[in-house]
């Protein structure tokens, strides 16, 4: 005997049909055989969401929330070049006994769902050197980033409905509260993301659903409006109390978003980049390099990029063919990269600075190995920069 769960839906035109259907043959020697047909044809629907998993607690919760409703739900995490977690974190000696893991990653674990990564760093450029509804407090695009976002989650779920026959994804999914973030998060930013990423209704933010009008997947029955949540603001606090109620403790935990660009220091290098090139333009190792050591610019045609330790140190040496490079072998103290054009005299004062930043700042001389970009290397004596020499609006 089958056991079947029927859901009621507006549309079903076909369960009404079916249900006449089998009264007509209640009395019919193939009834038993025609009823565990229909039982077979009205078998409820599973329903399918992709979520936008960033690897942070809302869209953990998110996630978790709809999965409570009996939902399917496969993850999306979007590789733009720009994400905080691992990083730094990987590289800084400082940093060796951090946990060292991919939060999206752990959040698909910890959901039990398939998680698809998809590498959309080369089109995010237009986003981040373009945004239509512009930057936030620093060089943050966040309202056009999570259009596109939703957008790309959007194509995926219509691709998915096409070769499924209309039986793939059926909605969105994203952690978004209210309140929470200052440019995107904000009730009438909510609407012109789900207009303009063409998801429309089919976009369920289950964290503050309350707070909005109901989508599709409320009011066709697919998810309980009731069992949804109406959190609002900045505070973080009923987010942490429903991941105690899950029983989660090990989530990441938030510090101004998951995105550098969010952070004033690394924007302003980003801006400092452009500025320098005279075009807003950027490769993935420019991102990666904006993220390593101290950036100091004594003069616009180039920069001195200096590690601050040990981690940095090793991770530079892997762009020292690329970059004119300075090394300092009489004492202990930090590689350092040259970006830009610099002729030799300058090179010879780029590496007067570097010293100042090594265990040989107080000498009165120093050996220095200057590498150019060609592979040549030359041998210098100098005198370390004194620190008052190194003035600070070189400082980006």
């Amino acid at each position: 005997m089958f056991t079947v769960q029927i859901v009621t839906r507006k549309e079903d035109f076909f369960r009404v049909y079916f249900r006449n259907f089998f009264q007509q043959l209640t009395h019919s020697t193939a009834a038993p055989s025609v009823q565990r047909t229909f039982e077979m044809t009205t078998m409820a629907i599973q329903r399918k969401a992709i979520a936008l998993i960033s690897g942070g607690l809302d869209s953990l919760l998110a996630v978790k929330v709809v999965q409570e409703q009996g939902i399917h739900v496969e993850g999306v995490n979007f590789y733009t070049g720009f994400c905080v977690e691992g990083h730094t974190h990987a590289i800084r000696k400082k940093d060796e006994k951090k946990q060292k893991r991919n939060n999206a990653l752990w959040s698909a674990e910890t959901l039990g769902i398939k998680l698809n990564i998809v590498d959309i760093s080369e089109e995010y450029k237009d986003i981040v050197i373009n945004p239509q509804h512009g930057y936030g407090a620093n060089l943050n695009p966040c309202l056009d980033c999570k259009i596109f976002m939703v957008e790309q989650a959007n194509a995926m779920l219509n691709k998915a409905r096409q070769l499924a026959d209309d039986g793939g994804f059926d909605f969105i999914i994203t952690g978004e509260v209210i309140g929470q973030r200052p440019k995107s998060q904000r009730k009438e930013t909510m609407p012109i993301i789900a207009r303009e990423s063409g998801a429309d209704d089919r976009l369920l933010r289950p964290l503050c659903a309350q707070n909005l009008p109901p989508t599709l997947a409320e009011r066709e029955g697919w998810i309980d409006r009731d069992q949804l949540h109406g959190f609002s603001g900045r505070s973080r606090k009923p987010q942490m109390a429903l991941a105690k109620r899950y029983g989660l403790d090990d989530y990441a935990q938030p510090a101004g978003g998951c995105c550098f660009l969010t952070d004033e220091s690394y924007s302003k290098k980003l801006a400092d980049l452009w500025a320098a090139r005279g075009e807003k333009t950027y490769e993935i190792d420019d991102i990666m390099m904006l993220k390593m050591g101290r950036h100091i610019r004594p003069a616009p045609h180039y920069k001195l990029i200096v590690s601050r330790e040990e981690g940095e140190n090793n991770f530079l040496m892997g762009y020292r063919k690329q970059y004119p490079s300075i090394r300092i072998t009489s004492h202990p103290g930090p590689l350092t990269l040259i970006d830009g054009t610099p002729s030799d005299e300058d090179l010879i004062y780029a590496a007067k600075i570097a010293g100042r930043f090594s265990k040989g700042r107080d000498a009165d001389e120093m050996t220095v190995e200057i590498t150019r970009a060609g592979g040549v290397t030359t041998t210098h004596n100098i005198k370390p920069m004194g620190v008052d020499d190194i003035k600070q609006e070189w400082y980006i």
